[in-house]
């Protein structure tokens, strides 16, 4: 799967582009049908002690697949976007098999 990472007026993470990585390929090994995923990182001023944002687009068969989180880290940020992601595709399995 193809992953393009934007850091919205951040400096870019390899650390954190290997670690999404990591858990965006296990999201692919469990379903194949995804294309790709756009991940956006960004910190939003005054929100304490939360603040950093993840946002995950994931294209597959019919409507996007949507997920973001606002934690107290990006590492949490992700994961729980990863999480979100892992749940509406679960739901988007189950339906294709029932047609």
């Amino acid at each position: 799967m193809e992953a393009i990472f934007q850091f919205v007026q951040l400096t870019k993470s390899e650390r954190l582009e290997e670690l999404t990585q990591k858990k965006l390929d296990k999201l692919e090994n469990k379903y194949d049908w995804i294309i790709r995923a756009d991940v956006f990182f960004k910190k939003q001023d005054g929100m304490e002690p939360k603040g950093f944002i993840c946002n995950i687009k994931i294209s597959v068969p019919g409507p996007l697949v949507y997920a973001e989180s606002n934690e107290t880290s990006f590492e949490a940020a992700m994961a729980e976007t990863v999480s979100d992601l892992d749940r509406q595709l679960s739901k988007r399995k189950a339906q294709m098999n029932t047609h």
